[in-house]
């Protein structure tokens, strides 16, 4: 470190001495009481003290060099993958390789700054030669060194790695943001085994019940032309496919579509499996099991109605054109043998009708909370109507119709209707409604309003309303076979009625969640190396959220072993991490008490096992070679570990490098020097004081 005075002159310094010289002589010179001794040694201190202070007038700036040696940092990255440990060449020897890696970091550290790393799907300090990583991410360790050594002096990178990259980006597009050669070590064996092996499997996570699904089969098979093999699917155990595969060629791939069906409600296990071969270097690649979640996605819908009517066609063929939905159309006396409780929502096509054929069976349907759509016409009974609900009330005079066109409520946001359609409904002919005078409940949301000619009204046409969750929906007029009519004579491909209606059916037939305690994870399905991630939440009879109660969490997997945790708590909720699981189908269990009541939530996930380790078995040692060439490094086997210190150490680039820190610090920041002045001027004063020249 050397400090000099800067932002001043010598020639300051002088004058404030000068100054000081000629205080200290004029103060003492004519004084005949005090010692030659004394009186010398008083004016050398009165005069330091004036030029310190007269200096310090001045604020002169000190300048401060701090020289910085940054020794270079030698990076090693180890491959603790599991395809590192299942493929090892003839005549490798784990232990003396080990052995080797940690002499060459030990060789290193005399001269540099070495750190160490092992990598897979995650990046941890130290070796670790288990192999038991169940990916392979590169791309993630190159992006470490970066992030953590961005201003450091990184000498060199050693990669000791079997080039097998399965996660991640491609790891050449990071070495270049690395100013470091990459000395890599090639591990694993770079020519082809006897193998068959499922490389990859695409299917859909959630199918609809009854639906058949095609799950596409990618097959690999290397050094095994001319062999014979099968593929079989099982479904929970039980064969449901089977297909034989010949195989053409030392380097086969083909992509096999199976078709299956979703026959059973719930998650469902399927493992495919290829037949194995004699001699394959492994068979961990011939399974792969994945989870399917099947739901009943089918929501059953009954259309009721006295009579016979155009418009009835219209709306079953819409809502039929929907697979998740199943309509059936009941007519006068089949209404008395309907179980409702099987329906999702009810459609009242013009009942209550004038002749009272359907009085019991709209009795009944006060019984069930079940949505319900009411479409009224000239056939409908006003008053009997009017008795069933209480959201709408229509004053009828004289049981007369009136023609009313459809006005789009360019407000409506429940669902979304196309430009193209909209534009549609405002040229259909006008529908039939009942005349009266209207009133709805003010919580009314219309879709359409009424338009009497050329006069549009703030009236509702076609309109939802919902009472304590429940939904109703309700259409004032007949007609839709006009609508229709209309589309077919304009020629309309998609038909704005269809989707109208369809949508109409979603809306009201999906039901609101109003359950008080809800437990769900993230996601359905999780890799074996996420975490599994839990959130809840608990409502008190207010349907307010509240987090005072505690809530467990039991898991439960396939051999029916338990798994007990306790939530956490958050701002107006709960959170838990479970961690990570095995492959697998799991069942959970949420439970809690609020207010001396039990509350219990249910649920299940799966977690997929990774075999991308598996999948590929053949060292890719020519990307190992282009990582080196591209960053001035080279490539060694095993066998030549040691050979990589000797190259880093005879490396002139890889050298310590001298960083210059300036610091300027004002002269009068220094406390000790105001501490001299301090102690001088009290010296002075005192001897002073002392031979009476006070």
């Amino acid at each position: 470190m050397n400090s000099i005075f800067a932002g001043t002159s010598i020639l300051y310094f002088l004058g404030c001495l000068a100054l000081g010289i000629l205080y200290g002589w004029l103060l003492y010179r004519n004084n005949k009481n005090l010692e030659k001794k004394l009186q010398y040694g008083l004016t050398a201190i009165r005069i330091v003290v004036v030029t310190a202070i007269a200096w310090l007038l001045f604020a002169p700036l000190i300048k401060t060099l701090n020289y910085n040696l940054d020794k270079p940092v030698i990076i090693i990255g180890q491959d603790n993958s599991l395809s590192v440990g299942q493929v090892k060449p003839a005549g490798f020897d784990q232990k003396l390789y080990e052995q080797n890696l940690k002499s060459l970091q030990d060789k290193l550290s005399d001269k540099y700054e070495v750190r160490a790393y092992n990598f897979s799907d995650k990046i941890n300090d130290g070796f670790d030669f288990k192999n038991q990583g169940k990916l392979s991410d590169a791309s993630a360790f190159f992006q470490k060194v970066k992030d953590e050594y961005a201003n450091r002096n990184v000498g060199a990178i050693v990669l000791a790695t079997d080039g097998i990259f399965n996660h991640g980006g491609n790891p050449l597009y990071n070495i270049n943001q690395i100013n470091a050669p990459v000395y890599t070590v090639a591990l694993g064996d770079s020519i082809p085994k006897r193998d068959v092996l499922i490389a990859n499997v695409n299917y859909n996570n959630i199918v609809y019940l009854d639906d058949d699904f095609t799950v596409e089969v990618q097959l690999q098979a290397y050094q095994s032309d001319g062999e014979n093999t099968s593929l079989s699917v099982n479904l929970n155990g039980a064969k449901v496919n089977q297909q034989n595969v010949s195989i053409i060629g030392n380097s086969f791939v083909k992509t096999m579509p199976i078709k299956l069906h979703a026959g059973k409600i719930g998650i469902q296990k399927y493992t495919i499996q290829l037949a194995t071969l004699q001699n394959e270097i492994t068979t961990r690649n011939n399974t792969q099991t994945f989870y399917i979640e099947v739901i009943d996605g089918r929501q059953k819908v009954l259309l009721a109605a006295a009579a016979p009517h155009p418009d009835l066609s219209v709306i079953k063929e819409a809502i039929s054109l929907n697979k998740h939905y199943d309509v059936k159309l009941a007519l006068a006396d089949d209404l008395s043998a309907i179980s409702l409780s099987k329906f999702d929502l009810i459609i009242l096509y013009q009942l209550p009708d004038g002749q009272n054929i359907s009085a019991s069976f709209l009795k009944n349907i006060s019984s069930f909370k079940k949505p319900i759509w009411y479409i009224l016409g000239a056939q409908s009974n006003v008053n009997a109507f009017n008795q069933i609900q209480n959201q709408v009330n229509l004053a009828s005079a004289n049981g007369s119709v009136q023609e009313v066109y459809a006005d789009l409520n360019s407000a409506f946001t429940s669902f979304n209707l196309s430009e193209e359609n909209k534009k549609q409904f405002a040229g259909f002919d006008p529908l039939l409604m009942p005349f009266g005078r209207l009133t709805v409940n003010a919580s009314a949301t219309p879709i359409f309003n009424q338009r009497i000619g050329k006069v549009s009204t703030a009236q509702p046409l076609l309109f939802f309303t919902n009472e304590n969750g429940l939904k109703t929906g309700y259409l004032m007029g007949e007609g839709l076979w006009r609508w229709k009519l209309s589309e077919a004579e304009n020629d309309i491909s998609q038909s704005g009625l269809n989707d109208l209606i369809s949508k109409t059916v979603q809306y009201l037939s999906v039901k609101d969640d109003k359950r008080r305690f809800k437990v769900f994870t993230s996601k359905s399905a999780y890799d074996e190396n996420e975490s599994i991630q839990f959130n809840g939440t608990l409502y008190n009879e207010s349907y307010l959220p509240v987090n005072e109660p505690e809530v467990q969490l039991q898991i439960k997997n396939d051999a029916g072993k338990l798994f007990n945790y306790v939530f956490s708590k958050t701002e107006n909720g709960y959170q838990l991490d479970a961690g990570n699981m095995p492959s697998g189908n799991y069942a959970y269990v949420a439970g809690t008490s609020l207010g001396g009541k039990k509350l219990t939530a249910t649920g299940s996930f799966y977690v997929n096992a990774l075999i991308a380790e598996y999948q590929q078995t053949t060292a890719n040692h020519q990307l190992l070679n282009t990582i080196s060439k591209q960053s001035n490094g080279q490539l060694f086997m095993p066998n030549d570990l040691m050979k990589i210190a000797d190259v880093i150490l005879t490396n002139d680039n890889i050298k310590t490098i001298s960083y210059e820190d300036r610091k300027y610090d004002e002269l009068i920041n220094l406390k000790w020097l105001f501490a001299l002045i301090l102690i001088l001027l009290s010296t002075e004063w005192f001897l002073r004081k002392r031979n009476g020249e006070l």
